[in-house]
């Protein structure tokens, strides 16, 4: 009985704990949300959690290998790539990065959201592609966290 009260707490912890990250100034997240085109030749990439599971988490995201940061519950990352070819968004997860491979237009933005699943130790995380819409309602809701920091090399 107490082994159970003990992994019902730790559960009720994985769940409800919140992580925290370096966030952006309030006047970056602002400008970011404004949703302007790229710049010339470059395609715009918002990649973004909103899961209610694992709120306790941080999990790294990568844009063709390079850093973009270490998520958290409720926060965006934007960053620019070059446009009109196929790019790689990696996501750190429980036993092996997720990846996902999108091409991304030219003078667009482009909405990727990273989402939590159970795992068998600790969560994992998977990244999908969402419409453009529905990317910028779900970004609207959210604080842009500052670039650059991953907890782990690729």
């Amino acid at each position: 009985m107490k082994i159970f009260s003990v992994i019902t707490l730790a559960a009720t912890l994985f769940i409800s704990g919140c992580a925290s990250v370096d966030m952006a100034s309030k006047a970056d997240s602002a400008k970011a949300k404004e949703f302007n085109a790229p710049s010339q030749g470059k395609a715009g990439v918002y990649v973004y959690r909103n899961s209610f599971v694992g709120k306790a988490l941080k999990k790294d995201i990568w844009v063709d290998g390079k850093c973009v940061g270490e998520s958290a519950p409720d926060v965006f990352f934007f960053t620019e790539v070059e446009g009109g070819k196929t790019h790689k968004i990696d996501t750190e997860s429980e036993f092996s990065p997720n990846t996902l491979e999108v091409m991304l237009e030219e003078g667009k933005n482009h909405f990727i959201r990273q989402y939590i699943k159970m795992g068998v130790f600790v969560g994992g995380a998977g990244v999908e592609q969402v419409p453009e819409e529905q990317g910028k309602n779900d970004v609207a809701k959210l604080s842009l966290a500052k670039s650059g920091k991953c907890s782990t090399a690729k």
